[in-house]
This record gives C-alpha cells, sequence and structure tokens, in this order.
C-alpha cells in the first residue's frame, strides 16, 4: 500500500508537456504564409507560364535526345578525321573562350561601373553627371572671373604703358619736333 501511494504522489508531481502544433497561433506556417489567396494576375501568370515553361522543357529534352544522338553517330566520323578535326576543335574551343572572356570582362566591367555610379550617388546625395555639370558651371564661372581680372589687369598695363610712350614721346617730341621743323625750313 505505501508503495502504490508512492507511485501516486509521484505521478501528481509529473507535469504533462503541452504538444505545439502548426494548426494553432504558436507562431506556426500560418503566420507564416499570407493570409490572403493569390491575386487575379497572379493566377494568370501561373496558368500562362505553366505550359510555356513545360514546352520549353520538353523541347530541351528533345534537342538534348538529338544531341546525344548525333554525337553518338558522328563519334566514328570524328576518329577517322581526328588529325584534322583535333586542331580545329582547339581553334574553335580558343575562340569561343575568347569571345567569353571578352564577355566576362565587359560585363565586369559595366557592373564595376555600376557599383562606381551608384556608391558616388551615395556619398554624394546626387547623380554624377548633375555633379559634374554643377562643378563646370561653377569652373566657366571662375574662368569668366578670373578673365575679367585679366582683362583689367591687362587695361590697366595698357593704359600704363601709353602713358608712360606720351611721356617719353613729349619728353622727346620737343626735339624731335624742333628737327622736322628746321629739316623743312
Amino acid at each position: 500500500m505505501a508503495d502504490r501511494d508512492r507511485t501516486q504522489i509521484h505521478q501528481t508531481h509529473l507535469h504533462p508537456q503541452a504538444h505545439h502544433r502548426f494548426e494553432g497561433g504558436g507562431g506556426g506556417a500560418k503566420d507564416i504564409l499570407p493570409r490572403k489567396g493569390p491575386s487575379t494576375s497572379q493566377i494568370l501568370a501561373i496558368v500562362t507560364l505553366i505550359p510555356i515553361g513545360g514546352s520549353l522543357l520538353g523541347l530541351a529534352g528533345v534537342i538534348l535526345a538529338g544531341t546525344l544522338t548525333g554525337l553518338a553517330l558522328a563519334t566514328p566520323l570524328f576518329l577517322i578525321c581526328s588529325p584534322v578535326l583535333v586542331p580545329a576543335a582547339i581553334l574553335l574551343v580558343g575562340a569561343v573562350t575568347g569571345f567569353l572572356t571578352s564577355g566576362a570582362f565587359g560585363l565586369t566591367g559595366l557592373s564595376s561601373f555600376s557599383w562606381l555610379f551608384n556608391s558616388f550617388r551615395q556619398a554624394t546625395g546626387q547623380d554624377p553627371l548633375e555633379y559634374g555639370r554643377q562643378r563646370v558651371q561653377e569652373g566657366v564661372i571662375q574662368m569668366g572671373e578670373k578673365t575679367k581680372q585679366v582683362g583689367e589687369m591687362v587695361g590697366e598695363k595698357t593704359k600704363q604703358t601709353g602713358e608712360g610712350i606720351k611721356t617719353k614721346a613729349g619728353q622727346e617730341g620737343g626735339g624731335a619736333g624742333g628737327r622736322e621743323a628746321s629739316a623743312r625750313a
């Protein structure tokens, strides 16, 4: 009897564990998924794309089968003509590799320019073309001011030089005018 009472006491101290299921509101799959159904445009897109995707997948399978059949039929010809075909294949592989490398470098260059453009825009808060246009306008304004200053300076120098020539001519002018007058007489 004491054993039976002891097991009952032990059983009363145990707590039943709660089983969490995805059906409740406990952070399950229903909370992750949207509560509304797909829109009409999404349904039309799926209905349109499934047959197109299936057709393209089937066409890819037919082309793969045709390629493998053609390769199986052409393999004996490749073995017979290998002294000619191996150098041609090497040349073809080199040309394709060159074109693919060129394309990869071109894409890399374009993506780096795009990254540079976007990082410049984020750093300055404006388009690089707009920034460049503003800088050119500032440069034009500065050049205009500098040209005006240089023009005024040249005008002053010309005026000073002209006055200097007049004063020299005035000092020598009396003597030169006298010589001309005596030469006429």
